[in-house]
């Protein structure tokens, strides 16, 4: 495994060891494709390691079923990980009551909620909130309070957020920022997405 050396070492009182395994906030954002399929990566790492962990879907359809839901419900099942719990907005919010005329942006609050409350009782190691910057950048969830809970979320817990339009009081506050810049797209050519490759 490649040894990499950090440009600056903070002095912060902690040990190489302690340092290296402080829980991180991490963002992927920016035009680019790529930013969910980054964080599915993190979840396949945590899965090897036998991490619980929770995705929640924040934005994208109840009904669109993406590859690595499967993959990763498959494998957290398998007994040979870690546990994998899956939630999408406007599916399986089982703590939001069935109710057609609640609408996304109450289910986005509602989620938020959820997360709050995982976080504190420490549910799992790894959460990956995906599309998460669209609530912040919205205006549908507070942006102070997630850097507020974020910072002060208990134990070793690991917080993945993905979105366009990341808030920059959350790039601030996270461990690692990655923006996914669009070069070229096919969509720019008039290709619509493929299995496989978007789904």
């Amino acid at each position: 495994m490649p040894q990499g050396q950090p440009s600056v070492v903070p002095e912060d009182g902690l040990t190489t060891r302690q340092r290296r395994n402080r829980p991180l906030v991490v963002v992927h954002t920016g035009m680019g494709k790529g930013k969910s399929t980054a964080a599915f990566g993190l979840a396949l790492r945590a899965w090897n390691q036998g991490w619980p962990i929770g995705v929640f879907q924040f934005v994208k359809s109840a009904k669109w079923k993406v590859g690595e839901e499967n993959a990763l419900k498959v494998l957290g099942a398998s007994g040979e990980g870690g546990s994998v719990a899956w939630h999408k907005m406007g599916e399986g919010w089982s703590w939001v009551q069935r109710d057609a005329q609640l609408d996304n942006e109450a289910a986005a609050r509602e989620g938020w909620e959820q997360v709050k409350r995982d976080l504190a009782a420490e549910t799992y190691k790894l959460y990956v909130l995906d599309e998460f910057a669209y609530p912040m950048h919205w205006g549908w969830v507070d942006v102070d309070e997630v850097v507020q809970v974020l910072r002060d979320r208990p134990g070793t817990q690991h917080v993945v957020i993905t979105g366009r339009n990341a808030p920059e009081k959350l790039l601030e506050a996270a461990d690692l920022v990655t923006e996914m810049s669009k070069v070229k797209h096919p969509m720019d050519a008039g290709q619509k997405g493929q299995r496989g490759i978007e789904w």
